[in-house]
């Protein structure tokens, strides 16, 4: 809309009124004054005695507009998960709550034998004795043997074909072999076996997968010696303990002598994130890695972003709502990388606010300086009561982007007191 100069605005018969009326976009609603204008040409526009309301003045200015929802939150630990002995045998030490336990260290014992933490995603599902066996849990072993100083050799790469040897019969043999590659063949001057020997296979390495080599085997018994377990060179089912970290122990619920195949505690990971619950008609706004503020308990904040949009619904009936009302939840869980701020909360409430749109650098003025007008769109209002339309962006905290010809920063304008 272009602006109306003095001229053009004498009274003409049929000519349309500006209306001063509510303005209500994106949830932000301007104090309807119920005043009409009309425009002489010689004197400010007339109005009706609800105008006396419009007494203010306000500066256009350049400002940064976001829109920013504040939620409800738990600053906290990650989810408990329980942790099930996996080997025969009977507990003879456990940890204490609250302990952390890193990569190599035992997080129980079984039999006065230690139960190390392995870090990866593939628990041990078999017992690795044979040269050349392949797959993801032999990469676990290899990775974590790796990262504690333990020399493992090379492993072959993705590809490669490898010769999967019998398991030995004997465990201390588990690592005799011609070559460390895990693809050499049975010795020849070994002594017959009266009954049918297993023939070799050859296994294809894929993406992920780990090889049992004899250096590998021999890097499994030094290991073993060191932590105080069986160096026989094999690893069984329930031999370590695999997780995603660090984990932080919470409740335990065996005690020492307790039949080691149950569960015996809950684990989570030592890094504090904040969980968020949102209903699901709001999470697509958020994305992971959107940046958020968090409100602690001293009313400090510290900058967060998002981790994980959660991709499960739920119904949440804790204020007892069996009617099946309640909105659908979502939960959004936020990392802070400031670990030093929170360092003396174990738990918390905290307030999170998320911001979904961000305008940088725009102008801005209070709500109320808008007139909506009668034959659509709006305009503001000058002191001297010349009218400027003006096109709207944003609202936010009270604040409204406009744009438009002869819209400047430092422009004064009418607003509502």
């Amino acid at each position: 809309m272009t602006t109306t100069s003095d001229d053009d605005a004498r009274p003409r018969r049929g000519r349309r009124r500006l209306k001063i009326g509510a303005v209500a976009l994106a949830g932000v609603t301007a104090t309807a004054l119920g005043v009409t204008v009309w425009q002489d040409g010689t004197a400010k526009p007339s109005t009706t005695a609800a105008d006396s309301a419009r007494v203010g003045t306000a500066t256009v200015t350049r400002t940064d507009l976001s829109n920013a929802q504040t939620l409800s939150g738990t600053l906290g630990y990650s989810k408990a998960a329980p942790v099930k002995g996996a080997r025969t045998g009977l507990v003879t030490w456990l940890p204490a709550p609250g302990a952390t336990v890193s990569r190599g260290r035992a997080l129980y014992k079984v039999d006065n034998v230690p139960v190390p933490v392995f870090y990866g995603g593939t628990p041990l599902y078999r017992t690795l004795n044979a040269r050349g066996t392949t797959g993801p849990d032999v990469r676990v072993v290899a990775d974590n043997l790796k990262k504690l100083g333990y020399d493992i050799g090379l492993q072959p790469g993705v590809g490669t074909w490898v010769t999967q040897h019998p398991a030995a019969t004997d465990p201390t043999d588990a690592g005799a072999s011609d070559k460390t590659d895990g693809t050499a063949a049975p010795s020849a001057s070994a002594a017959p076996s009266p009954t049918p020997t297993p023939t070799a296979t050859a296994v294809k390495v894929k993406e992920g997968d780990g090889v049992l080599t004899a250096e590998l085997i021999a890097a499994i018994r030094r290991w073993q010696a060191h932590v105080g377990m069986p160096a026989t060179g094999v690893l069984g089912i329930g031999d370590v303990t695999v997780q995603s970290g660090e984990v932080r122990v919470g409740a335990v619920q065996a005690q020492s002598g307790d039949d080691a195949t149950g569960t015996l505690m809950t684990v989570s990971s030592t890094t504090k994130k904040v969980s968020v619950p949102v209903d699901a008609t709001e999470v697509g706004t958020m994305s992971r890695g959107d940046r958020v503020t968090v409100t602690l308990p001293d009313n400090s904040t510290v900058k967060g972003t998002i981790d994980v949009v959660g991709s499960t619904a739920a119904t949440d009936n804790s204020q007892g709502d069996t009617s099946g009302s309640a909105p659908a939840q979502l939960t959004v869980t936020v990392s802070l990388p400031d670990t030093g701020a929170v360092r003396k909360l174990t738990s918390a409430p905290v307030q999170v606010a998320f911001t979904s749109e961000s305008h940088k650098g725009v102008l801005a003025v209070p709500v109320g300086a808008l007139l909506a007008l009668s034959e659509g769109g709006y305009a503001v209002q000058l002191p001297g009561g010349r009218l400027l339309a003006v096109k709207t962006g944003m609202f936010a905290k009270g604040l409204v982007e406009i744009s438009g010809a002869g819209v400047t920063a430092g422009l004064k304008v009418e607003t509502t007191s």
